[in-house]
């Protein structure tokens, strides 16, 4: 069964003039996954924007006001990183309305998988804070949508975007209904994600940080992921696997240095796939996050679409 994909053309409108995060990403992916003939035979799904109630699971009322006043009075820098334009308040509802509507897919049986490519990304977003390009956290949102509102129990969000989802961290640090892993460069931004940085309350234990050296490539993730990341998955057993997909841990994106490969992700997509399919009925959602060499992010995302499809015999992406 393929992969479904929610995404839209009105993620374009939030327009951020040559800044890293740009309408051109997601541009480049389409073509990308047109020219590749992926968007053939798959259900591609219109985003509804999510609703301040929705919102509101995980940020602060009062905040959410602020960015949709500071957007409809024009935008401008909310921070030295993160750009508003008129429509980036409605761009991002609709952002965290297609991480939710993966949810409800992948809870209702309606996919098996589902990949929401989204802009702008979410996972450094706090509840009362933009932060590093981000406006909401549409993962944590969706997260936290299918705990209160879909009645599950245990959620795991992997994090594989070379920075660290210190907003995702924030939101669930906690509680142990979520279990948070996130593999980044080390040092880099935001500056948190230190690996004693585990979980608080509740929480102790349900944060995993696996910060890496510069240069790690494609062998040093992947035996991450299967001598550390699936042990602790298997032991806490998700009702729901999420992924802050994001590809900026590419050898050729410019805000890192990793040196990770488009069949490296691919690699990572299937042991997602397989987690999903062991341990939650196929559970998976996909979020994009970051990746700013658009030849690489385009790449990248192909070959993650081509691994959650068909894994091969072997469950190497064919």
């Amino acid at each position: 069964m393929p992969t479904d994909l929610i995404t839209s053309d009105r993620f374009l409108l939030h327009e951020t003039y040559g800044h890293p995060e740009r309408p051109e990403r997601l541009r480049a992916i389409q073509e990308r996954l047109r020219q590749a003939k992926l968007l053939e035979g798959r259900a591609v799904l219109e985003p509804e924007p999510a609703s301040v109630e929705t919102l509101a699971l995980i940020h602060d009322r009062a905040y959410i006001a602020e960015i949709e006043a500071f957007a409809r009075a024009g935008g401008g820098w909310l921070d030295p990183d993160t750009y508003v334009c008129r429509e980036s308040y409605e761009v991002a509802l609709l952002a965290v309305g297609a991480a939710v509507q993966a949810v409800d897919r992948v809870v209702d049986g309606q996919s098996r998988r589902v990949f929401a490519l989204v802009r702008p990304p979410g996972h450094h977003a706090e509840p009362r804070r933009a932060m590093g390009f981000c406006l909401f956290n549409n993962i944590a949102v969706a997260a936290q949508y299918a705990l209160v509102c879909r009645g599950l129990s245990r959620v795991a969000i992997l994090d594989w975007d070379v920075h660290h989802g210190n907003g995702t961290q924030t939101a669930f640090y906690e509680t142990d209904t979520v279990l948070f892993i996130s593999l980044h460069q080390w040092p880099l931004y935001p500056g948190t994600g230190r690996g004693d940085e585990i979980g608080r309350g509740r929480g102790f234990g349900y944060t995993l940080n696996l910060p890496l050296r510069p240069g790690t490539g494609d062998e040093g993730y992947l035996e991450l992921f299967d001598q550390v990341i699936g042990p602790r998955l298997a032991q806490y057993r998700p009702e729901l696997l999420l992924v802050s997909a994001g590809f900026d841990a590419h050898r050729l994106d410019p805000l890192a240095s990793m040196d990770v490969t488009e069949f490296g992700f691919a690699g990572m997509a299937v042991r997602a796939r397989r987690w999903a399919d062991e341990l939650c009925g196929g559970r998976l959602a996909l979020v994009l996050e970051g990746g700013y060499n658009l030849t690489a992010l385009a790449a990248s995302v192909e070959a993650t679409l081509r691994a959650l499809d068909d894994p091969g015999p072997d469950g190497s992406p064919e």
